[in-house]
């Protein structure tokens, strides 16, 4: 059995509160979330997610809008590569040599979310949340969009230095729930 010692309690302590701090953060964003859940209702379409980076955050504030059951279908966090694999079908040769981070990995993830719970639209969402080798120390992710199984939106999120007051897991979820907000005003 793993033993906690004071740092280890005090470090997860104070990662709580900067997200529960930040969690007005989230929930000024509520807006756009309120907005996503009446359009997404009026079209009586459906969305589900696959998290990597994310951590279940986009699920989290989907669920936070008004009526959340008549347009979200739920979904998944896969975080390694086995696990993306296994749920989302991800293609492991393919996810190794980038250490499952890609624009093409984030697609795949989207849709396959979208057939795991029957939704027309989907989010996939991969990438980094501290600095690492394998990304060269670089902290953004990738995320793509999808409506009934045909790629909408792809891209790139980099977290800068100086972005204060936000995780990178905030700035992401935020960003891309800009960018979904984008695609259903068209």
């Amino acid at each position: 059995m793993e033993k906690y010692n004071n740092n280890t309690i005090d470090k997860t302590s104070n990662i709580y509160r900067k997200i529960m701090k930040n969690y007005e953060h989230i929930g000024y964003c509520r807006n756009d979330w309120e907005k996503i859940a009446a359009i997404m209702i009026k079209r009586k379409e459906t969305i589900a997610v696959a998290e990597s980076v994310t951590a279940g955050l986009l699920q989290f504030c989907l669920s936070l809008a008004t009526n959340a059951s008549k347009f979200f279908q739920g979904g998944i966090t896969a975080f390694n590569l086995g696990q993306k694999a296994r749920h989302l079908l991800v293609e492991p040769i393919q996810a190794e040599t980038d250490n499952c981070v890609s624009e093409f990995t984030a697609a795949a993830m989207a849709l396959e979310v979208c057939r795991m719970f029957s939704s027309q639209w989907g989010i996939g969402v991969t990438g980094y949340a501290s600095p690492v080798p394998e990304s060269r120390n670089a902290i953004f992710c990738y995320y793509a969009i999808v409506k009934n199984q045909c790629l909408i939106k792809k891209g790139k999120i980099s977290f800068g230095k100086k972005i204060k007051d936000l995780l990178p897991q905030q700035y992401y979820t935020e960003a891309i729930c800009t960018q979904l907000l984008r695609i259903l005003h068209k």
